[in-house]
């Protein structure tokens, strides 16, 4: 019996895509330029049991075996491979659980970041991570690459809130990782080393992450800078200060035009670069942290710089940075970076993407999550040049250079995938690296699960 006649017996042809031109459309992520292949089969499973069977079938027939989850990713992690099967987590949008008493929720991978934050807000609570695809990009995604997001800066990344895991490992067990107490320390932190690991050790079928209480609303400080590079002088002011803001965010004017052309938000904005602070703090607290920020953006040379008074224009500027990459992408190639450096490197991190912009003649806008240093910037291409394609993957490798240079990471919260393999192994070491592919060998001896991403 075929692997294809194996899984239609097993989960039955509903289960199953084997139209070649539907598969198509989940051969690969949003990664520009990223390798993919034609899968064998897609399958979108609807249980923790079901994909215990496909995992066991696909190792069985040593067929790799790629995980998807909406395909919204940046690096060709869930890019297939010749010949591989799909599994799709789209059906397993189920919220299982949310406890109030306990501050938990328990989804299903497929569960879209934003549903999940609305379900939670109906009682009061709150799911900080909030990547800039939080409409459209599912749970299951966040924890394989570990995204982060606005919030990020004060209040963490996915890591920070996954309790535990339901994981099918690459030898086709279904094994509960972590914990549901608020305390816990039984054993190594498995649940931890499956977030970001962007399935290669398991596939994740159920999700338990902490919840906060619902906040106090923000207060938003807007400047307008000359440069992306005074900008960054006025991020690394403010964590001199000692402020941590709830959200900081740099977005330049190529990105708000892109938005505005498609969106006709009304965007009306006469700066090279627009720097977005936010404070959630309460009362008084929240007044000094404020007015911090504003005196922050006033003396690294901002233009502009004010406190706003209108929330719906505040809420217009930080919905077309969440918006900025598939503006941009509607223009042509565009090809992501995600680097993070220390917050005081970040001036001198945005001079040397203008630097490599010029040395490679490509046109980089710039967006960012600025107040914990994981830069974003968008390299822009015309359609069809592939002499432009090669001067601007040239750009992106020297990006990747010059963040480690300046004691950074490759891949803030995007992950390695495809494009980022080469920096990670510029980034570590031999023995690191050793112990790494221990691990991926001690979780999916027989290499079935997403091969060839992350490490070669």
């Amino acid at each position: 019996m075929t692997l294809v006649e194996e899984l239609r017996t097993l989960l039955g042809p509903d289960r199953l895509i084997e139209d070649a031109d539907v598969q198509a459309s989940y051969s690969r992520d949003e990664a520009e330029w990223a390798p993919y292949g034609a899968p064998l089969l897609v399958v979108r499973p609807r249980t923790s049991a079901e994909v215990q069977e496909v995992v066991r079938a696909c190792l069985r027939h040593r067929v790799p075996l790629v995980p998807r989850g909406a395909g919204t990713g940046l690096s060709g992690g869930a890019n297939a491979l010749d010949g591989c099967v799909v599994l799709s987590t789209e059906q397993m949008t189920r919220i299982v659980e949310i406890d109030a008493v306990e501050r938990l929720a328990v989804v299903q991978p497929g569960v879209v970041n934003d549903d999940l934050r609305t379900a939670c807000a109906a009682q009061g609570l709150w799911y900080p991570p909030d990547p800039a695809s939080a409409p459209w990009s599912t749970i299951g995604g966040n924890v394989a690459t570990n995204a982060g997001g606005l919030c990020c800066v004060k209040y963490g990344v996915t890591r920070d809130y996954v309790l535990a895991l339901e994981v099918v490992t690459g030898t086709g067990e279904l094994v509960r990782l972590g914990r549901r107490t608020a305390k816990g320390v039984a054993g190594y932190d498995l649940a931890g080393l499956i977030v970001g690991s962007e399935g290669t050790l398991g596939v994740v079928t159920e999700v338990t992450v902490r919840l906060r209480p619902a906040r106090a609303p923000e207060r938003t400080v807007a400047g307008h800078f000359a440069s992306v590079v005074a900008a960054g002088e006025a991020v690394r002011a403010i964590g001199e200060a000692g402020v941590i803001p709830s959200a900081l965010e740099l977005v330049d004017r190529h990105c708000l035009a892109a938005v505005d052309a498609w969106k006709n938000m009304g965007l009306s904005v006469d700066a090279n670069v627009v720097l977005l602070g936010r404070t959630d703090a309460p009362g008084l607290a929240g007044e000094t942290e404020a007015a911090t920020m504003l005196a922050c953006f006033e003396n690294a040379g901002a233009t502009w710089a004010a406190q706003s008074t209108d929330q719906q224009e505040a809420d217009a500027l930080f919905a077309a940075r969440r918006l900025a990459y598939p503006a941009l992408e509607r223009l042509g190639p565009v090809l992501t970076e995600d680097v993070c450096v220390p917050k005081a490197a970040v001036p001198e991190m945005l001079a040397r993407i203008e630097t490599a912009a010029a040395r490679h003649d490509v046109h980089i806008a710039n967006v960012a999550h600025a107040g914990d240093g994981n830069l974003h910037p968008l390299i822009l291409t015309p359609a069809g040049d592939d002499a432009a394609r090669v001067r601007a993957q040239s750009a992106f490798e020297q990006i990747i250079v010059d963040a480690l240079e300046l004691g950074g990471t490759v891949t803030g919260e995007h992950g390695v995938g495809l494009l980022k393999r080469g920096g990670l192994e510029r980034e570590l070491s031999p023995a690191v690296q050793a112990m790494h592919r221990a691990v991926k060998h001690a979780l999916d001896p027989a290499g079935i699960l997403n091969p060839g991403k992350v490490f070669t």
